[in-house]
């Protein structure tokens, strides 16, 4: 099984599949660093009080955000005015270990179901958006439709790290250990495979994937899959670390071991 989350978020992932008896490989596809610049997160953040909603999109946001915090010297107090929505569970539970309460989380942990959930309680509202630098614009658009006031800064930025690639192309030239799997648990970590895989999409990146099978987190992640002329054999219907690992394990049920489908 290859895992190719960020090297610091990898072992809630690998943690779960090795619990389940599965052999895991973890080589990072994408890497977290901080923004070029942090002069539009500072600003949002010194200007708290002018805001009515705060929407979190990713752990990542949630520590970037409140590391920026530390520096500026803003205590957490200046966030209780504001109501928040988180995109998932994990999410969710990194800003309450920050003791603050989260007032939405959507059914899907998707951009348009957060859409669908804020809809009739942002309109005229002034809304901070915090989210990495690349990311769909699906939320400030959608809400800005229905007249919210929508402010996007950047809290941090994925990259593909290049030291992965010798060490991929490596893991899938060795027969004895070849991945059955490789999980993917957003658009970022595709992308960045396929580039750390070939430097281009289409059928060099399928013919060096033979025999191994794809896990998707969600239908996002999937897309960008198909969009890079890849299969996706395994799709999470709860788009979380704990539903793509319920995925896996459906698949494993089903054909009693992680088998590679015949090329």
């Amino acid at each position: 099984m290859l895992v190719g989350r960020a090297r610091h978020q990898a072992s809630a992932l690998s943690s779960k599949l090795r619990r389940l008896g599965a052999e895991v490989i973890e080589i990072p596809f994408i890497a977290i660093r901080k923004p070029r610049s942090f002069r539009p997160l500072d600003s949002a953040l010194k200007s708290l009080a002018g805001y009515d909603w705060l929407i979190l999109t990713s752990v990542n946001g949630v520590d970037a955000m409140w590391d920026r915090m530390k520096t500026l010297r803003i205590a957490p107090a200046n966030l209780t005015h504001l109501r928040i929505a988180a995109i998932g569970p994990a999410t969710k539970k990194a800003i309450e270990k920050k003791k603050l309460k989260v007032d939405v989380v959507p059914k899907e942990y998707v951009a348009e179901s957060v859409v669908r959930s804020l809809k009739k309680r942002v309109k005229g509202k002034r809304v901070l958006l915090v989210r990495a630098k690349v990311a769909r614009d699906v939320i400030p658009r959608e809400l800005r439709e229905i007249a919210a006031r929508v402010n996007v800064v950047e809290a941090y930025e994925t990259v593909m790290p290049t030291s992965s690639r010798a060490r991929l192309h490596s893991l899938l030239k060795n027969s004895s250990r070849r991945p059955h799997v490789v999980t993917f648990t957003s658009s970022s970590t595709v992308r960045n495979f396929v580039n750390l895989l070939t430097g281009a999409v289409g059928n060099h990146a399928r013919s060096s994937l033979d025999g191994v099978r794809t896990a998707s987190i969600g239908p996002v992640t999937s897309a960008t899959l198909r969009e890079l002329g890849l299969a996706v054999d395994i799709q999470a219907s709860e788009f979380t670390i704990p539903g793509l690992v319920d995925a896996i394990v459906e698949l494993s049920a089903t054909r009693s071991s992680y088998k590679p489908r015949t090329p």
